[in-house]
């Protein structure tokens, strides 16, 4: 007996290491693509060699760090999905073991943890520690700075644990709901997520749908559309007029220099549609928008079951694919919103602060996608660790009142989207007409040079 229960120790032993060397290997490579998103867009006037360097460096690596937890919170669901597939199609296979139950409860555990440590010690440790001089009469250096930040958190504790503990005694005024408050890592925390991932739910309600929509313009940017009914070359010879015209009424005028960049930009683009090959304009650029059409037909589509279902089924409502395509969409959507515009990242021209606020962003967008995925019927993947002990994911109300309106406004915004496709077309054909006749213009043979100088 002695000997069978050493063996069972050691198993158990050495799978722990297992499971804890694959999420290390795996937070590493998330670390690492994440270190490398964030130099790219870090300014890099930061990069100074004094003390300010040094709190610099030490934010970029929380800030790293936050972001490679979003990452995996992102990844975690499907993840899931895939390896429970994969263990359910081929349960005998030795060299898939390794894809069990209890790594997958380890990484939920681990991704829910890392979550709450990055969203309320990790970065607001980093914003107050970059914002941070040290206190009067004391000796300005880093331990200034540290024992500022470290007094700045323990306020800022203080303030959102009276906010939840007065909030909690208004919506649910229960002795044994107070008392429960005070334990501080069984419940508290829990709870304080909960009520972030709900505000985070809440706000992937407004970028998700606009992200949908706004999908198809960012991936017609990004690539060449079919020249139909179209003369590049005429296009590039007036737009060079226009360029040329602009040079010489140039100077220093900032409005002519901001008008001659816009000039030139679109000049670039009209180039890159002449030299692009045939398949990647008539074949590419039509299968990407489709794929992108289906994409989004499908998750509404499911929406809409799902809200049946609620309808008629109360217990098909969540208890506790196209994951990545709705996160992806989801950060379009929020840079796409107005209020957010000036939020978005420049390639190295973005602040550190602004940087935390951005991983800031995506952390409490990520941390909500499992649950909104789930709460909208997209995957019935059930939620493990802390994700799935929300209470409000067990109210009926909330839950589909959130697919309504989900399923509303995605709608709303694809028919805004299409129309207004329709409506710029209208106006760029009339818009053309009125310059060609004010520049008395007619259109040029395909074989027609464009003079020099």
């Amino acid at each position: 007996m002695e000997a069978d229960e050493v063996t069972i120790r050691e198993q158990n032993f050495h799978s722990q290491v297992r499971e804890y060397t694959i999420c290390f290997l795996l937070f590493a490579v998330l670390y690492i693509v994440s270190y490398f998103v964030i130099t790219r867009y870090k300014r890099k006037a930061d990069e100074q060699e004094d003390e300010d360097a040094i709190v610099n460096r030490i934010s970029l690596f929380l800030s790293t760090f936050t972001l490679a937890v979003s990452a995996g919170a992102v990844l975690l669901l499907p993840f899931s999905i895939i390896s429970n597939e994969i263990l359910l199609s081929f349960p005998q296979n030795y060299y898939i073991q390794w894809l069990n139950g209890s790594l997958i409860h380890g990484l939920w555990n681990l991704a829910s943890l890392f979550s709450n440590l990055c969203l309320f010690v990790l970065m607001p440790f980093a914003f107050f520690f970059l914002e941070s001089e040290g206190f009067a009469g004391l000796k300005k250096g880093i331990r200034a700075r540290i024992l500022e930040t470290l007094v700045m958190l323990i306020l800022l504790g203080l303030l959102i644990l009276g906010i939840v503990w007065v909030a909690s005694a208004l919506i649910d005024n229960d002795a044994t709901s107070m008392e429960s408050l005070y334990d501080l890592w069984e419940f508290y925390l829990p709870y304080l997520y909960s009520c972030i991932s709900l505000m985070g739910c809440l706000l992937l309600l407004l970028c998700t749908p606009v992200g949908l929509s706004r999908m198809f313009t960012v991936m017609g940017q990004l690539l060449v559309k079919p020249t139909i009914l179209e003369d590049l070359d005429e296009q590039i010879y007036i737009i060079t007029l226009e360029e040329e015209a602009i040079q010489r009424r140039l100077n220093g005028t900032l409005a002519l220099r901001q008008e001659l960049e816009n000039v030139k930009s679109m000049k670039t683009k009209l180039e890159r549609r002449k030299k692009a090959s045939a398949w990647e304009r008539n074949l590419v650029y039509p299968a990407v928008m489709i794929l992108l059409l289906i994409e989004t037909s499908i998750s509404v589509l499911l929406v809409a079951c799902n809200i049946l279902c609620l309808l008629i089924d109360e217990t098909a409502m969540p208890k506790g694919s196209g994951v990545n395509y709705l996160m992806v969409s989801s950060v379009v959507g929020f840079y796409s919103l107005r209020f957010f515009g000036n939020f978005t990242p420049r390639k190295d021209d973005t602040t550190m602060t602004k940087i935390i606020g951005n991983c800031v962003s995506i952390l409490v967008l990520s941390s909500a996608l499992p649950v909104m995925s789930r709460t909208l019927g997209i995957t019935r993947f059930d939620l493990l660790g802390d994700f799935g002990r929300f209470n409000w994911l067990g109210n009926f109300y909330i839950v589909l009142s959130y697919n309504l309106l989900f399923a509303i406004v995605t709608t709303l915004c694809l028919v805004r989207k299409f129309t207004s496709a329709v409506r710029e077309e209208l106006f760029k054909a009339l818009g053309n007409m009125s310059y060609f006749s004010h520049l008395n213009i007619s259109p040029l043979p395909l074989h027609h040079t464009i003079p020099s100088g």
